[in-house]
């Protein structure tokens, strides 16, 4: 029988060794936030003394939970694991908020809709080579960041400030008056994300801001395909589309009204484990 357990701080170098083995970006650092963000909620299957399986839940209020993280090893594949942790998954949050999302690759997308959820929008990774493209200088006008939850939910359409608290603790700026950016460290490259601008002009200063500090670093970069100031910014500092998901949602319950989100002011997501 294969019983569905919490994932735990001990269980990290197993977790990484998922992320690692899948070509993913998470580094151990990655898997601790998202422990400590929700350690109620984060699940995996475990085999002759190993996690071999893993799903995440990161919820944002009473509005929406984040399905994340869903990983098995390739010698497990192909026994049901994933489909069965998601199951769990759903299961768990579905009394307390009104809508599931994820983030699916076409691997992924067929099980995610055999579960009811259904296409959003599409969603891109794109990646920038090390020494690529133009190095910026920064901008004087980015300062550091303090979160204003009622900025971010009015765009992000639901209530994540212990996320952005956590990530604020690695790299963020800010232009006052018009929105922010943050960054971190990756296993294959440096992240660049969540940015949530109201004006294209602000979103090219944080962008020249990051990428001045990491120019002689690959960057990954993850946007809406309909922002296409969020494309052509991309273009303009040397990205190119890396890989294709699509964002997939799922209500809790009959006739609940979608949530608000505004694609054209999300220049880039927190990352496909936290929407």
């Amino acid at each position: 029988m294969n019983k569905i357990r919490l994932l735990k701080s001990s269980d990290v170098p197993q977790l990484h060794e998922l992320s690692r083995q899948a070509g993913w970006n998470q580094t151990p650092q990655d898997w601790e936030r998202t422990l400590a963000l929700t350690p109620d909620g984060c699940f995996g299957i475990e085999q002759n003394g190993g996690i071999v399986s893993s799903t995440t839940t990161i919820v944002y209020g009473n509005e929406l939970a984040w399905i994340g993280m869903v990983l098995t090893l390739p010698e497990f594949r192909g026994q049901g694991f994933a489909s069965l942790l998601l199951d769990y998954a759903i299961r768990h949050v579905r009394g307390s908020v009104q809508w599931i999302k994820l983030d699916a690759t076409e691997q992924g997308r067929p099980i995610y809709a055999g579960f009811g959820f259904q296409d959003e929008c599409p969603i891109e990774r794109w990646k920038r080579r090390a020494g690529r493209g133009p190095k910026p200088d920064a901008s004087g006008l980015v300062h550091r960041y303090v979160v204003d939850p009622s900025f971010d939910r009015a765009y992000f359409g639901s209530y994540r400030v212990p996320l952005l608290n956590a990530l604020l603790k690695q790299e963020a700026g800010y232009i006052m008056g018009y929105g922010y950016a943050m960054g971190r460290p990756g296993e294959r490259a440096t992240y660049f994300g969540p940015c949530v601008v109201r004006t294209r002009d602000a979103a090219r200063q944080l962008v020249e801001w990051f990428v001045s500090q990491h120019h002689s670093e690959d960057i990954y970069w993850d946007l809406f395909p309909d922002n296409k100031d969020a494309v052509q910014l991309a273009i303009d500092y040397g990205f190119e589309p890396d890989r294709h998901l699509m964002r997939m949602a799922l209500p809790t319950a009959p006739g609940i009204p979608p949530l608000v989100r505004n694609n054209a002011s999300v220049f880039a997501i927190a990352g496909f484990e936290y929407g």
